[in-house]
Parts: C-alpha cells; structure tokens; sequence
C-alpha cells in the first residue's frame, strides 16, 4: 500500500472513530454528519468521499462490532470450558489493546434497542447472537461435567451479560480494572 492509499485508509479510520464517539454519546438519532466531519476536521463534502451517508458509516461500525462476536464463535468448541475461558481471555486482551472494542460494546448494544435502524443493521445484529449460539456449548459442557447444571441458555446469558457489562464499564472509564478470566468462568464452571 502507497502513503497515499495509507493516508486514505487513516482518514477513514479517523472517522469511523469520531462517528463511534459521538454515536455513543449522543447516540445515532441526534449524531448530524456535519458533527463527525467536525470532529475529524474535514469539510462535510471531504467525509462524503469516504461513507455516502451517516447510515452508511453507521453500518461500517455495526459491521465492526458484530465481526468480534462472528470471531469468538469460530473458536473451537471441543472443550467448552477451554472455549469460554479462550473467548473471555480474547475479549479481555481487546478491551486493553484496542480500546475502541469497548466502546463498540456499547454501540452494539444500542443498536439493538434502537428504533431508526436499516434493515441491513438489522439483519448484521441478528447474525451476532453469542448467546443462542453458545446454548450448545454449554449443553456439551454440562454433559462433559465442565458446566453447572441448569438452563443451558440461562447460563449462557448470565455469562455473556456478565462480559458486556464489564466491556461497557470499561468504555466509560478505562482505568478501571477488568476481572481476571477465571471469574467469568466461575459463572459457568461445574
């Protein structure tokens, strides 16, 4: 990749940052295009030349925030216990290193309760369902004796709750600091 095709994807990057910003502070509704071409420093045209419109940057970001989740459920199920403890370990790590995934924890959550949502958006979050997907896992585990017996999807909920809450703590004040992998697993562990 050119400097300039560099400085074209950093330009991008700069605004899917600022969107996400002021998507989760004012939320989606009340955002105008012309406060994220602000945020970035660029005329409103400028930002027009990279996302069409606020839907499509919107989109862009939900996109963002459901590859995590579709990234988590491609972990290998054979040993649960080993899959939840791997996938919090992963998310964990984000959160530190990346420190917009917990904000986008935040977007994602309010995408869902969102009213003014595409249809596209719609059907991006209904592919995102770590918690009906994690049903079998946890029914596997139960079976293994690695998983407390009890509603599989209860378990699941509890447990990916418990995640998504600390994710969005963290987004609203990152010098907090975040539980060790094993206590999550506490919530699952037979």
């Amino acid at each position: 990749m050119g400097i300039r095709e560099d400085q074209k994807e950093q330009r991008r990057t700069d605004i899917l940052v600022a969107a996400l910003d002021l998507f989760i502070r004012k939320g989606y509704a009340a955002t105008k295009i012309t406060d994220i071409a602000k945020a970035v420093g660029m005329s409103t045209g400028l930002l027009f030349h990279y996302f069409d419109s606020k839907e499509a940057l919107y989109e862009a970001l939900i996109e963002v925030g459901v590859s995590g989740p579709q990234g988590v459920m491609q972990l290998n199920h054979e040993d649960p216990l080993a899959f939840f403890r791997d996938s919090t370990a992963m998310i964990l790590e984000s959160l530190t290193t990346h420190p917009l995934s917990a904000k986008l924890f935040v977007l994602m959550i309010q995408a869902y309760y969102s009213e003014p949502i595409s249809d596209k958006v719609k059907e991006m979050l209904g592919n995102s369902a770590a918690i009906e997907e994690s049903v079998p896992v946890i029914v596997r585990g139960q079976e293994l004796g690695q998983i407390k017996a009890g509603n599989p999807f209860a378990l699941s909920l509890t447990f990916w709750s418990a995640v998504q809450g600390v994710a969005q703590a963290f987004a609203w004040d990152m010098s907090l600091p975040l539980p060790e992998v094993g206590w999550f697993l506490d919530i699952l562990r037979a």
